[in-house]
């Protein structure tokens, strides 16, 4: 159960006190219209979950995947509308295909796995401001029903009995953290270090701790649950985009070739299924320099994809150039109003860098979903 606890926004580390000075400076504006006319590069946000925020002693889940509260969204949404020129993905794609600019100020909304949360909460706003949206979903999720893989690991992780994490995986043997914190520390690491491990492995991992904690992931709790097929073609229908995210969120870089054909075609045939035809768009799984490579692109440009989207961060000064691994810029819960908007404005200075791999501390996300 998720319980709401206050949240103001306010900054985090240097990076978010520096966007906020910015903010109160009132000079955000004045520098957009500047940047805009020296700089024609497409902006592509990147968010995950949008909930209220939980109470981290009692919530069962990865806090990192929270993107925003829904205040804080429904907010961001509104200064793009009146600042910005938010277009569909698809939109980027037909200009690139036609030789054409984009506008200046294009910042393009994007979602990643396929939460309910998606349709429940980001969906209603979106729609009532008028602002377009990309949702990449994982489609196998979507058809089972099941929790996304990684979001069950942290799970089983923070509610096991067990007193030993036996991991000869990632030779880890040791106790776990008698808290909540410590767990959640534990987590990520475990996280990071296996994302260095095939896809496959990583899949043959996480279902041997269900079977040894018996925490089986039969069916996904309220928390941690995907959207519905009857819920994509309701938004669908209402105009927003949906492209793939593979079909079981592995790492597509870190699959055999048929396994990695089968995660890019499968996904393609389950959306002209569900949705018919329509642009095809890509966002690959974790999506950091380790999840995608040019055998990725090469399969996904031959499919008939017309984009893909990295977790890599940045701008993309000619979209043209890296149409199938373009940068996006991380939004997360963290980020008050003044960090979101000196990010859209400066955001080489003042966005998320490209997530590492070891632990960190403070503002600096250690590694992506």
């Amino acid at each position: 159960m998720v319980i709401q606890t206050e949240d103001r926004g306010l900054a985090v580390g240097l990076r978010g006190q520096l966007g906020e000075l910015c903010y109160s400076s009132g000079l955000l504006h004045s520098l957009q219209r500047v940047r805009s006319w020296l700089q024609k590069d497409l902006r592509i946000l990147a968010y995950h979950r949008i909930m209220p925020l939980p109470d981290p002693a009692t919530y069962e889940f990865d806090l990192e995947l929270i993107s925003a509260p829904p205040d804080r969204f429904r907010e961001q949404m509104l200064l793009l509308k009146q600042r910005y020129n938010p277009m569909r993905l698809s939109d980027v794609a037909a200009a690139l295909n036609d030789g054409k600019s984009l506008p200046a100020d294009t910042v393009v909304v994007t979602f990643d796995d396929g939460y309910d949360d998606n349709y429940r909460i980001a969906f209603p706003i979106l729609r009532e401001l008028g602002v377009p949206a990309t949702f990449f979903v994982s489609t196998g999720h979507i058809d089972s029903g099941r929790p996304y893989a990684y979001d069950w690991l942290v799970h089983m992780i923070l509610v096991t009995a067990a007193q030993q994490l036996v991991l000869p995986e990632l030779g880890l043997d040791m106790a776990l953290p008698p808290d909540r914190q410590g767990r959640r520390a534990l987590a990520t690491e475990v996280l990071c270090r296996m994302k260095e491990l095939g896809a496959l492995e990583q899949a043959a991992m996480i279902q041997r701790l269900e079977q040894e904690w018996r925490i089986p992931s039969d069916t996904a709790p309220p928390d941690c649950r995907p959207m519905s097929w009857e819920q994509i073609r309701e938004m669908h229908a209402a105009g927003f985009e949906i492209g793939s995210h593979g079909v079981h969120h592995w790492m597509l870089s870190k699959l055999p070739q048929a396994a990695l054909e089968g995660e890019v075609l499968d996904s393609k045939a389950a959306l002209e299924r569900e949705l018919g035809t329509m642009p095809l768009l890509m966002s690959y799984p974790v999506g950091s320099m380790r999840a995608f490579d040019e055998r990725v692109i090469d399969i996904t440009r031959d499919a008939g994809f017309q984009l893909a989207c990295s977790y890599m961060s940045g701008t993309n000064p000619q979209p043209a150039s890296n149409r199938y691994a373009l940068n996006r810029l991380a939004i997360e819960r963290n980020m008050g109003k003044g960090w979101f908007a000196s990010m859209l404005t400066m955001p080489h200075l003042m966005s998320y860098p490209t997530p590492t791999y070891q632990s960190g501390s403070g503002e600096e996300r250690t590694c992506s979903h």
